[in-house]
């Protein structure tokens, strides 16, 4: 049985522990405001942008763009949205189950990564990774959207990668997240097998042109959204899983205090005894 002195300096220990995770709560609930913000605030321009392509290259004629083109399916690539850091809960973990069906066994499989955590996790195992990109998982910005649609765009186009998926986490509220996978490349269509309504257009200067031009915004877009929306789920998790900690260890704390104070009473009692005892001796 661990003496009282061992277990002050655990209660202690984990008092440490507690103020920690703590203040990276309170750090995550401070960042989680401002990124769930953007994330809601994306959405409408995201959905919008899916709408008005959807319904331009339905009505496009004639027009093409080598973004549009569907061939053969030799190679595939994921780009995958994951998190910097841990002690997120099962932030990272869940979004790793969502794209190892895609890829697993699969030679045809590639993967860009956004996040350490995607990187470590699948460079370990041996999967084909082409392009990694850390630092900006909690704080993304449009140009880190640009960079990646460019990229994206350049391999889909160059025939590297024949389908592009991308994998994210979607927001929907601090405790509630859900990873998700859509097709990025080649564009077709609403996605959520919709009807697309017919609208004439009369395209200045050519449809061909307006293509090229409403095709990388709408990449860009979408990229940004997904990751406004990873950012928000990223912190959502950790403020959840550090607040349970949080909780976890004042519960801890309680349950030592009062092994402590049993300890110390059983101490007290025995001292008291030995006390009477010699008494008792000396008459």
């Amino acid at each position: 049985m661990a003496n009282a002195r061992d277990i002050r300096r655990r209660i202690k220990s984990v008092k440490n522990i507690q103020q920690i995770t703590k203040a990276m709560k309170m750090v995550a609930a401070a960042r989680l405001r401002r990124a769930q913000e953007r994330a809601i605030a994306s959405r409408p321009y995201t959905d919008k942008i899916r709408e008005v392509l959807a319904s331009v290259t339905a009505n496009a004629g004639d027009a093409s763009h080598p973004l549009l083109e569907v061939r053969e399916v030799k190679q595939v690539g994921y780009l995958v949205l994951s998190a910097d850091k841990g002690l997120a809960g099962a932030y990272s973990s869940n979004l790793i189950k969502e794209v190892l069906p895609q890829v697993r066994g699969k030679d045809n499989a590639r993967l860009v990564t956004v996040g350490r955590k995607a990187r470590d996790y699948f460079k370990r195992r041996g999967y084909k990774i082409d392009g990694e990109y850390f630092g900006f998982s909690e704080k993304p910005a449009y140009q880190d959207a640009v960079m990646l649609a460019e990229l994206m765009a350049d391999k889909f186009e160059s025939g590297e990668y024949d389908e592009i998926y991308l994998t994210y986490t979607h927001f929907y509220s601090p405790v509630n997240q859900k990873p998700t996978t859509i097709k990025l490349l080649p564009v077709t269509g609403t996605g959520d097998g919709e009807e697309t309504p017919q609208t004439e257009y009369i395209f200045e200067p050519s449809a061909g042109e307006v293509l090229s031009l409403l095709l990388p915004r709408y990449l860009e877009t979408v990229i940004y959204g997904a990751l406004l929306q990873s950012s928000a789920s990223e912190l959502g998790s950790r403020m959840t899983a550090m607040g349970s900690a949080t909780d976890n260890a004042q519960e801890l704390i309680s349950k030592l205090t009062l092994n402590y104070n049993k300890v110390r009473q059983a101490t007290i009692t025995s001292e008291i005894n030995e006390i009477v005892g010699g008494a008792e001796a000396l008459k």
